[in-house]
Formats: structure tokens, sequence, C-alpha cells
């Protein structure tokens, strides 16, 4: 049986990175579930998705509380990450557990490679 208290770990830290850093918690539950917990890539997915859903509400209702969500882009673009989700749900499904894995570190290699040159000129135009 999966220790409650990692879970429950894996939760506060990847809810409070979702909301404050705007990454999107699924970055941290994917990751922790597999390297932590052991999940097979497609099973730390899906899991993932499940519980990012009761975060992402929550998350979003104190940002709006606090007047900080673009309606008029939300909705439309909410729509369209449906279709997507729908499509990349269906491919991920199709894809071998190992080879999403590579697909998935490769994504977050690129992705913080390419914040860490945004900071960077950042960091150099402000000194």
């Amino acid at each position: 049986m999966i220790d409650l208290l990692v879970l429950v770990a894996i939760g506060l830290v990847a809810g409070a990175l979702a909301a404050s850093l705007g990454i999107g918690g699924g970055v941290v539950f994917v990751a922790a579930l597999a390297l932590v917990l052991g999940f097979d890539q497609h099973l730390a997915q899906g899991t993932s998705l499940a519980v990012i859903l009761p975060t992402a509400s929550v998350a979003t209702i104190g940002h709006t509380r606090a007047g900080r969500v673009d309606w008029r882009l939300a909705i439309p673009t909410g729509v369209a990450g449906i279709v997507g989700g729908l499509i990349g749900a269906k491919t991920a499904l199709a894809i071998d557990g190992e080879v999403l894995r590579r697909l998935f570190s490769i994504a977050l290699f690129a992705i913080s490679v390419r914040l860490a040159i945004q900071a960077w000129r950042v960091y150099r135009s402000a000194g």
C-alpha cells in the first residue's frame, strides 16, 4: 500500500507550486508518482490528471477572487484544451510506457532550458 503521507506531501508540493508559479501541478505529480512511488508512466499521467482537476479548480477560484483571470481568453483556450486533451490522451495510450516516459523527460528538459534562458536574459538586462 502506498504511504498516505507521501501522497499528501506530493499533493501539497504540487498544489503549492501549481498555484503559486502557474507551472501546472502535473509536472510535479507525474514526476513524483513515477520517480518516488514507482508508478508506470501511463498510471502516473492518468492519476496526475485526475488529481489536477480539484487542484486547478481551487487555484482558479483563488485567482478569480483576486481578479487575475481573463475569462475572454480562458474560455476559448479551455475549450481548445479539452479537444487537445482528448487527442493527447488517445495518443499517450497508444505509446509504449517507456517511450512515453522518455518523451516526458525530453519535454521537461526542453521547458527547463527555455525557462533558464529566459531568466538569464532578464537577469542580464536588469544588471
